[in-house]
């Protein structure tokens, strides 16, 4: 494959407030990556970095694409635009009715947010990131607030969008199922200053389900990874 990021000893510091330490990481096009870690271990910092939203304090990150859509943790829609106005808001004459459909949000082009469950917004957010037809998706926490059957509902859609056209797709969550449904990556970080412990290359077939004897077993081994790391600290 194609390389998507090449990070090359990038470390990120807020005065001596070291976050990201040292990291040396290539991302193939098509990959998903879900970095997992504990609280403060600079993990939206580093997605921020790769959005170019922050700059390294030194190191650097090679990108090779050429439309990034970002989802954060709580959707940011526009208050005042309909659903459709706010996909449009992003692209022009793009694609919305199709993206609604394959987001399961038909029918509600013209409802406001605010007339909107928090799930549907969560979806909305994500068709306003999917619309411009990203080659790297990003996912901050995307899901966090959202109940499990939502949840799973949206993560089932991402992937089968995925499966018909593969972008590269990185992700945070504190999730151990849900980072296990989404990767074919994941890594695992060390507590602040972030150093880059174990890189897991995660083979669950084609067909996912959060309740899969595989994806449970997989997550028992990542919460022993886990626990052996908070041991050693």
């Amino acid at each position: 494959m194609d390389n998507c990021l090449l990070v090359n000893h990038l470390t990120k510091a807020y005065g001596s407030l070291t976050v990201l330490d040292n990291w040396n990481l290539n991302i193939r096009r098509g990959q998903r990556l879900v970095l997992l870690g504990p609280s403060g271990a600079g993990k939206t910092t580093f997605l921020r970095l790769v959005a170019g939203l922050e700059m390294p304090s030194s190191g650097c990150i090679d990108s090779f694409n050429q439309k990034i859509g970002y989802v954060f943790q709580e959707p940011r829609l526009i208050p005042w635009r309909s659903v459709k106005n706010n996909l449009l808001f992003v692209k022009q004459n793009g694609d919305f009715s199709g993206i609604l459909d394959r987001l399961r949000l038909t029918g509600f082009e013209d409802y406001l947010p605010s007339q909107l469950s928090g799930g549907m917004r969560q979806r909305v957010n994500l068709a306003r990131a999917l619309i411009t037809q990203p080659d790297l998706l990003i996912l901050d926490e995307a899901f966090s607030s959202l109940d499990l059957r939502v949840k799973a509902s949206i993560m089932s859609d991402i992937y089968h969008l995925w499966r018909e056209n593969p972008f590269t797709l990185i992700a945070v969550t504190h999730d151990l199922k849900e980072a296990l449904y989404l990767a074919d990556r994941i890594i695992i970080l060390s507590p602040r200053p972030a150093h880059i412990m174990h890189d897991m290359k995660i083979d669950l077939g084609p067909e996912r389900s959060l309740a899969s004897p595989d994806l449970l077993g997989m997550e028992s081994r990542l919460i022993d990874i886990m626990c052996n790391m908070q041991t050693e600290v």
